[in-house]
């Protein structure tokens, strides 16, 4: 009998012994398990990340004004020089209108040059004439009467005759000053002066209307404002396209940027200028950007970086624009994590 009860005191304790064991061996799992959930957590804790995603600032190309869209030089995807033809429209109402102010241009010309001109080579030659025929006259009676005034002093020439003579000299006199006038004349511009000032300023009307004309005809012919890639092609040949009305998105490498959420503790250590450093799958490492903007007003986290960390905080918009050789690996829309960099620092 004491045999019996000694037997089963002796596996009691095995069993007490055992379940100690197996109690303390969860535990110890359950302390691993929480001390790793916590790890788990706050891993990140040490390096500071922002959440944010590429963006860009597209140039929408669209025509000064509105026509008929005729033809496009570009497709999606194409990368064009500053200068390359995008595309163009009906030019023909335009050019009519260029080649009509080109011709009131040479008609205003013409009358304002033949205001400014005398008359014929002829005509002018022919005055010259006459005023050389009417000095020679003048001459000859002017020797006349001068002879008969000695005559007359003498009492060999009537009174008269003197007098005859006299008339003879101041009419060939008169004749003399009339050629003169007339030969003047004839070398004279044909309009007067304000005729000529009038119609100076129907030159430089003219002259106006047709750069406006020639302007308006350039307009055509849309070429692009920088250098880039087209990011999407809006309109086709064969719409008619309003004036402002963008028929390509252009997106020049220099207006990537990145756009990124600072939460409320960190806002007040983000300045304009600074450095941060960019990570994105898929990128290569080193990328950084230079702080461009900085939102004065806090907003709610947004949809595009929401997590279940992150709700219901409020952060800060800020912009950071990478080097434009290092702009073109970053694509619109591609997440990208953020970190701050010391001053001085491109690591």
């Amino acid at each position: 009998m004491m045999s019996s009860m000694t037997g089963v005191t002796v596996r009691s304790k095995e069993s007490g012994a055992v379940n100690r064991t197996v109690l303390l061996v969860v535990v110890g799992l359950l302390v691993v398990v929480l001390g790793f959930s916590w790890w788990w957590q706050h891993r990140g804790n040490s390096e500071v990340i922002w959440q944010g995603y590429a963006d860009a600032d597209f140039i929408k190309v669209a025509p000064t004004q509105g026509g008929l869209l005729t033809s496009l030089a570009v497709a999606r995807g194409d990368s064009v020089a500053a200068g390359a033809l995008l595309f163009t429209q009906d030019e023909v109402p335009d050019k009519a209108v260029a080649d009509q102010a080109a011709h009131l241009l040479e008609q205003s010309e013409a009358q304002l040059a033949n205001l400014e001109a005398g008359s014929k080579t002829t005509e002018i030659e022919q005055a010259r004439s006459s005023l050389t025929d009417m000095r020679a006259s003048l001459a000859l009676t002017k020797g006349d009467y001068v002879r008969g005034e000695a005559l007359a002093a003498a009492g060999t020439l009537a009174p008269q005759d003197l007098e005859k003579l006299h008339a003879d000299y101041l009419s060939a006199k008169a004749k003399v000053d009339a050629a003169e006038a007339a030969l003047a004349q004839a070398i004279a511009p044909l309009g007067r002066k304000r005729e000529i000032a009038a119609q100076r300023a129907a030159v430089d009307a003219a002259r106006a209307a047709l750069a406006s004309a020639q302007w308006h005809l350039a307009q055509r012919r849309v070429v692009a404002p920088a250098a880039g890639r087209i990011a999407d092609v809006i309109a086709r040949p064969g719409e008619t396209v309003a004036a402002g009305a963008p028929v390509v998105s252009l997106l020049p490498p220099e207006n990537i940027l990145v756009r990124f959420f600072v939460p409320e503790n960190a806002f007040a250590g983000i300045h304009r200028g600074d450095s941060v450093g960019l990570t994105c799958d898929g990128c290569p490492s080193r990328l950084t950007a230079t702080i461009s903007f900085v939102s004065p007003q806090a907003e709610y986290t947004p949809p595009v970086i929401y997590s279940e960390s992150s709700k219901a905080k409020l952060v800060f918009l800020v912009e950071a624009r990478p080097e434009k050789s290092q702009a073109t690996l970053l694509n619109p829309g591609q997440p990208v994590e953020v970190r701050p960099l010391a001053r001085g620092s491109n690591q």
